[in-house]
């Protein structure tokens, strides 16, 4: 079927709303890449093997709409809380799912709309049933994951159910491309892909070009180690970023585009190439969408691999079949771009808020966030945090209320000691700035970045030499030695830092450390060089105690470097055997109910010993 006119998409919409309304029930199995690794695909079997042998009740598979359907979501956002479960219409969630509870919950819920209560989710002693009881959910601002978890993320029609395309419609048939531009710049909408650039300005500069052949390009080469934003949004909802993607093609004036996704995002790829496979089969996208007489053809590339084709040239290079490495700006891939004609490069969170910018103007997504930082960021909320995942806040928040009235403070209950924002191009922000705001500006006035949206907790047993250390060497080994600063001067650095944490530092070393980061942030050509060294000049900021005590004390300040600690297990041992059994290389003995030893010789300090011990008798020096 065709959808060729904007009265054909209202027809269309109005039919599958009917249809759903019929439904006795629906099962929402999250088939987020976090709850697929946790075994949500046996879940999903199961369920449409035990609904499918229901007398009378109809099952079809992501096909057309059924009278009790099976259906694959994308990511919910409760990640460390998966497989994920979610029954519609009486909105219960049910987590931790496994594969004998399938039975309970068709005989219970879908059977007899009782709920399973032990599957909720609980706060303390609150019982959560339903998603917004949740604290980790009902204390969000979802924009851009507003569809992720409750559309079957592989269904075009439930997108269009959800009001998808309108927006398309609006700008297509009631506004001319100049004001689909300012209503984008009134916004306030800034690149969510890192550096923060007004998204408004950047399509102006495009559509100003004298070159009538122009290119819309969206960046998901997420490589941000800890970062999984963009991933979710096009597994969970790829048809929110076309839309997007539509909506500024037309504003430029282009009329072809690409999605760059990384190569380790295979379930991205597939639903991607899916979406793009039905909005074509339905004219959405292709020649004359919706007799408008706009053209725009979408494209698939898969990444080449490498961290540095997240930076917008290397990765134009990569589109045109080039080694990734980034060019000298001036100019910008606005002017030369792909093919040096003018294109448009956005990530995909920013593609996936515009949408919702045209259905409900830029001034309403302005009122939300903060005075320079307009709308809301998602963030992949990771590390020593109790309640990890996808969030999405408004700009302003504090890091406080995310970490802990979002995330529920730290594992353990342990202090908490600082968070890493912005990956290998951002820093570490201590505690004693918790409660900076969530702004482009707050956050690069610690020395850190917003960045694309991972956000790593970590706490007091957190050695931030290592956290240091650990960056630097991801961005030497994807450096792509295009320029001798970042080349040698990342590989310098990380010798230096690698030396410290073997208790092998010395006098200088500090010294060394910062006068190398300053001439690499100065000499570095692209963005992702000149940013390397912020790991290391945040934690030499803020942690310079931690540095002084392994390069003059020979001393881990969080007892976490290998080199700089050995085990003892002290009188509190009570001889359970518990940690000679877990070790493995056998460095422990003693007899039952004696107090065992530690054979400095032979152990290799993998921590096994301290993990298995109840008592807490096996200590770290």
């Amino acid at each position: 079927m065709s959808i060729i006119s904007k009265e054909d998409l209202l027809n269309k919409q109005k039919e599958v709303q009917n249809t759903i309304s019929t439904y006795t029930c629906r099962v929402l199995v999250c088939s987020g890449t976090g709850c697929m690794a946790s075994g949500a695909q046996k879940i999903y079997d199961e369920m449409s093997k035990l609904c499918s042998d229901l007398d009378g009740v109809q099952v079809e598979m992501q096909k057309d709409i059924p009278h009790l359907g099976v259906v694959k979501t994308g990511c919910q956002g409760l990640c460390e809380l998966g497989p994920l479960v979610r029954i519609e219409p009486y909105d219960y969630q049910y987590v931790h799912v496994q594969l004998e509870d399938c039975k309970e919950i068709v005989d219970r819920t879908v059977l007899q709309g009782q709920p399973v209560e032990r599957l909720f989710y609980r706060d303390h002693d609150n019982i959560c049933p339903h998603p917004d009881d949740i604290p980790f959910l009902n204390q969000q601002t979802r924009i851009v994951l507003e569809n992720c978890g409750r559309i079957d993320a592989e269904s075009i029609d439930e997108y269009i159910a959800a009001g998808g395309f309108q927006a398309m419609t609006k700008a297509f048939f009631d506004m001319t491309p100049q004001e689909v531009i300012d209503e984008v710049t009134k916004s306030g909408l800034r690149g969510r892909g890192g550096a923060g650039f007004p998204a408004g300005k950047k399509w102006g500069q495009v559509a100003r070009q004298k070159e009538t052949t122009r290119y819309v390009v969206c960046n998901g080469d997420e490589g941000d180690p800890g970062a999984f934003m963009d991933g979710s949004v096009m597994e969970g909802d790829p048809y929110k970023m076309i839309e997007g993607m539509v909506i500024a093609a037309y504003a430029v004036g282009a009329e072809n585009g690409y999605i760059y996704v990384r190569a380790e995002y295979p379930l991205s790829v597939k639903r991607l190439r899916m979406a793009i496979e039905q909005a074509e089969a339905y004219g959405l996208l292709g020649d004359n969408i919706l007799g408008s007489g706009v053209n725009f053809h979408l494209h698939i590339n898969r990444g080449a691999g490498a961290f540095v084709c997240g930076e917008e040239t290397a990765l134009i290079a990569s589109l045109e079949g080039e080694r990734g490495m980034p060019r000298l700006k001036p100019p910008f891939p606005a002017a030369k771009g792909y093919w040096k004609l003018p294109t448009n490069i956005n990530n995909v969170e920013t593609y996936a808020n515009v949408a919702w910018i045209i259905a409900n103007g830029g001034q309403a997504f302005a009122d939300r966030g903060a005075e320079k930082s307009k709308g809301s960021k998602v963030f992949a909320l990771a590390g020593k945090i109790k309640k990890g995942g996808l969030v999405e806040v408004p700009m302003g928040m504090t890091l406080k209320e995310v970490i802990y009235n979002i995330g529920g403070g730290i594992k353990n209950d342990k202090e908490f000691k600082a968070v890493q924002m912005g990956g290998p191009s951002g820093g570490c922000i201590p505690a004693d700035l918790i409660d900076t705001p969530v702004t482009y500006e707050d956050i690069n006035k610690t020395g850190a970045i917003v960045g694309s949206g991972g956000m790593i907790v970590m706490d007091e047993d957190t050695c931030m030499v290592d956290m240091a250390r650990f960056f630097l060497d991801f961005t030497k080994k994807e450096s792509c030695g295009k320029c001798n600063y970042c080349r040698i001067g990342t590989k310098r650095m990380l010798e230096i830092l690698e030396r410290i944490t073997k208790g092998e530092g010395k006098d200088g070393d500090i010294e060394l450390l910062e006068e190398l980061a300053g001439k690499i942030k100065d000499g570095a050509m692209c963005g992702l060089g000149q940013t390397a060294p912020n790991p290391v000049l945040t934690t030499l900021k803020y942690f310079r105690n931690e540095y002084e005590d392994h390069i003059y004390n020979h001393k881990c300040t969080a007892k976490s470097c290998k080199a700089l600690i050995h085990y003892e297990i002290t009188e509190d041992c009570k001889g359970c055997t518990a940690c000679a059994r877990h070790c493995p290389v056998g460095a422990i003995s003693g007899e039952k109910k004696q107090q065992h030893k530690i054979d400095p010789a032979v152990c290799i300090k993998g921590g096994k010993c301290e993990e298995s011990c109840k008592f807490g008798a096996v200590k770290r020096v």
